[in-house]
């Protein structure tokens, strides 16, 4: 037995529901990230085979397993349960992991409330609504009409998985989405969301690097976040304060006493970044007055974010594995990256003036990379007003068109619009009134949710999302309550004995 899973299992002991957890340990030791699901499609072939259910896999991966309803209970109507399988997969620059192979080690607060990983992502989003799914199937206490186990991939890089699915897949005539991350709540709506990437083509030049040095300058220690639920919350971003960095010392340097070669920035689109750095040529008598700058400019962030990032770091480190012949760019393209990166908009753009504290509009700077002659700005860009999605993706497509980028931008996927007069959003409030003496709240999240794009391809079908608390999603930071974890469980099974109740 490794270590990792000595160690996951010990952080899970004794925890209830043990079947939700048990599953979750499980889902912790399969790799499972975006377009790389087919080990836990694996695992649910397996489970369908040890519980004697039938399952269905189409060509992306997508995979809905029959179970049968509670003898009695066969005429009640369909109810799917759903979530997906994939996980982002974040991670600081100096921790070790390879999420193509590595588990996930679990680890237990010290306060005994929390789940959180070692230094990396936990996949609690949506790994815990999938297993809440798993337990309640082969719970023999829970009384439920017939159900449908939807696990859908590439949600976080697209939605791609949901988009391929065909009417005929489910037949459910309600669902439960178990994707949210705030308990006490039902979800009835959320944002749509597109990507814009501006690809420009970088010009370099020789360099005679005798009276140079190559370094690394590091923006790092940020907390990031999910990038719709936490846009609003004023986080820093890295890829900003590097731009902000660069623009300082390109104005107190010589012109050509500070050559750029390499950027890194960022690596999921919805992702607050965490960490940016570009590597620079200086000149040997500048460095100490470039160490000094940075020095300076980690003091002024840390007093500017100190409510949100108060952990910023700016380090300036030798670059040992620099070509010999590399090339750096020249300083009009990197003049104009650096404008590039403080032009383009970042953060909430518009909070909605129906919806107290909800963001209707918003955009991600998100990730800037070099690779193959190529420099990349990848931004992603979120509303809950489909043309004031397009407005902004529009804006940010500007900004790099005016930089010479060419422009590309994906599909989106929409919104998920409210239906207040939801028959299942009615039977959800008053289970929930029964079990906790108290109202749930009925909220709108600026995220995207399967739900919008379900509802087109399932017209007929009522839908509702609710989940467990769960902060820092999309973050090393990323951790679940291990009470809400039980109450989802507990409400979920309680939904589905009332729906079972209502036989055709």
């Amino acid at each position: 037995m490794s270590t990792t899973l000595q160690r996951s299992m010990k952080a899970i002991e004794g925890l209830k529901p043990a079947a939700v957890w048990k599953y979750f340990l499980n889902l912790s030791q399969i790799p499972r990230p975006s377009k790389k699901e087919e080990k836990v499609v694996q695992y649910l072939r397996e489970y369908a085979k040890e519980n004697n259910f039938e399952i269905v896999v189409d060509q992306l991966g997508n995979s809905v397993i029959k179970v049968p309803a509670t003898k009695g209970y066969e005429n009640a109507p369909i109810v799917a349960i759903q979530g997906h399988v994939d996980m982002v997969c974040e991670k600081n620059k100096e921790t070790v992991h390879d999420f193509d192979n590595d588990p996930i080690c679990l680890v237990r607060s010290e306060d005994g409330k929390w789940i959180s990983a070692d230094n990396t992502t936990l996949g609690a989003d949506n790994g815990i609504g999938c297993c809440c799914g798993l337990a309640v199937a082969t719970d023999p206490e829970v009384i439920h009409g017939p159900l449908e186990l939807l696990f859908t991939v590439d949600e976080e890089q697209g939605m791609s998985g949901v988009m391929a699915l065909t009417p005929d897949f489910l037949k459910a005539k309600y669902l439960l989405n178990l994707d949210t991350e705030e308990a006490d709540c039902f979800y009835v709506a959320c944002a749509g969301g597109i990507d814009t990437v501006g690809h420009f083509d970088a010009e370099v030049e020789d360099l005679n690097k005798s009276d140079y040095t190559p370094v690394s300058i590091m923006v790092s220690g940020l907390n990031g976040g999910h990038s719709g639920i936490e846009i609003h919350t004023g986080k820093a971003n890295a890829i900003k304060l590097v731009g902000r960095l660069l623009l300082k010392l390109l104005s107190d340097l010589p012109e050509n006493d500070l050559k750029a070669y390499y950027f890194e920035g960022g690596n999921k689109r919805n992702a607050i970044p965490r960490e940016c750095s570009v590597n620079v040529f200086v000149k040997n008598d500048k460095l100490d007055l470039v160490k000094k700058i940075a020095s300076e400019f980690e003091t002024l962030a840390k007093n500017e974010f100190n409510a949100t990032d108060a952990g910023v770091k700016v380090t300036v480190t030798q670059d040992t594995n620099v070509a010999e012949n590399q090339k750096v760019f020249t300083q009009s393209f990197l003049h104009k990256i650096v404008n590039t990166i403080l032009a383009v908009p970042h953060g909430a753009v518009q909070m909605s003036p129906e919806i107290e504290g909800l963001t209707e509009t918003s955009t991600n700077l998100a990730i800037i990379e070099v690779k193959d002659g190529k420099l990349d700005i990848v931004t992603s860009q979120r509303s809950s007003i489909e043309s004031a999605k397009h407005y902004i993706a529009s804006s940010v497509a500007s900004v790099l068109r005016l930089a010479g980028a060419r422009v590309v931008q994906g599909e989106g996927y929409p919104g998920w619009k409210p239906n207040m007069n939801s028959e299942l959003l009615a039977i959800c409030k008053n289970v929930f009134k029964n079990i906790y003496q108290k109202d749930a709240g009925i909220k709108a999240i600026h995220a995207g949710l399967e739900c919008g794009l379900l509802g087109g391809i399932f017209p007929n079908m009522d839908m509702i999302s609710f989940g467990p608390t769960i902060l820092g999603a999309h973050s090393p930071v990323e951790k679940v309550c291990i009470e809400d974890v039980t109450q989802t469980y507990e409400l979920t099974k309680a939904i589905l004995t009332e729906l079972a109740k209502r036989q055709q």
